[in-house]
């Protein structure tokens, strides 16, 4: 199986690209849509929903786990997506949740301010004033999500395996060039070992955002996932009640196989003071 991600700056016809590449392909595409239902099947929906792609305000990002919550439940569809096989992820940060396999070819599509101030005022109707806003918010929020997420810069070139500026590349001419360059013998396809790696990514990533939500993640506690599903849970916890809990959460996890409970339990030193 292969992946495609395809990022691109508004203005750029980058998701018409990319809907037409895994077209081409016969690939599935996972565009904002295909995401929030393959959410709402986890019951991530309304978590994906309020994350968006923008960084979290300020005050909510040191002073609640919610952001972390929301972002390792995106970043769990799309292992989840990924692992169906062959596919057109459009945004999202796939091109950095997808950055180790030799199978995926990761695609930014750009263009200048004026090229892409035009076709937003075509496409939406407006002024220019407007689609002007419109384009410096969508960079803006983009650069705080990729930010935020995995501490990169979201126009890094060497996240991408091809740049492509649409200001005189018209849209077929762009998706024939991707199409051959995924095609190309250097792109491997992903064996046994990538589809292990997806579930494996899966898994860690719904079970700390039902840790981080349940606040039983700490500085103690420490997790495993291995082949099989097994799951092997290490560190301390300050009673058995917790110790039954967080097992009990992870039984929720639906691709988890077994469970080892090492955790032991070590009770608080009170203070003589």
């Amino acid at each position: 199986m292969y992946f495609i991600t395809i990022s691109e700056m508004i203005g750029t016809n980058g998701e018409t690209i990319a809907r037409k590449v895994s077209k081409e392909l016969n690939y599935n595409f996972y565009g904002e849509e295909e995401l929030f239902r393959a959410a709402d099947e986890l019951g991530y929906l309304n978590d994906i929903k309020k994350l968006g792609e923008k960084s979290p305000a300020i005050l909510e990002r040191f002073f609640s786990e919610k952001p972390k919550i929301y972002l390792d439940r995106l970043q769990s569809v799309i292992y989840e997506l990924a692992k169906k096989g062959d596919a057109v992820f459009f945004g999202r940060g796939s091109q950095l949740l997808l950055h180790s396999f030799e199978c995926a070819f990761h695609v930014l599509v750009i263009g200048s301010m004026s090229k892409r101030v035009t076709r937003v005022m075509e496409e939406k109707k407006i002024n220019k004033e407007v689609a002007e806003r419109i384009i410096h918010r969508s960079d803006h929020d983009k650069k705080g999500f990729i930010r935020f997420a995995f501490d990169e810069d979201w126009l890094n070139p060497f996240l991408y395996d091809l740049i492509l500026n649409t200001d005189k590349l018209s849209i077929d001419s762009a998706v024939k060039i991707i199409v051959n360059g995924a095609l190309t013998d250097e792109i491997k396809s992903c064996g046994m070992d990538s589809m292990i790696n997806l579930k494996k990514l899966s898994i860690q990533r719904q079970i700390e955002s039902l840790l981080l939500e349940a606040g039983l993640m700490s500085s103690h506690l420490f997790f495993t996932v291995e082949n099989g599903g097994l799951v092997k849970l290490l560190g301390m916890v300050s009673s058995q009640e917790e110790r039954e809990k967080i097992e009990a959460l992870l039984k929720k996890v639906k691709d988890i196989e077994k469970i080892e409970n090492n955790l032991l339990v070590i009770k608080p030193a009170t203070s003589g003071v």
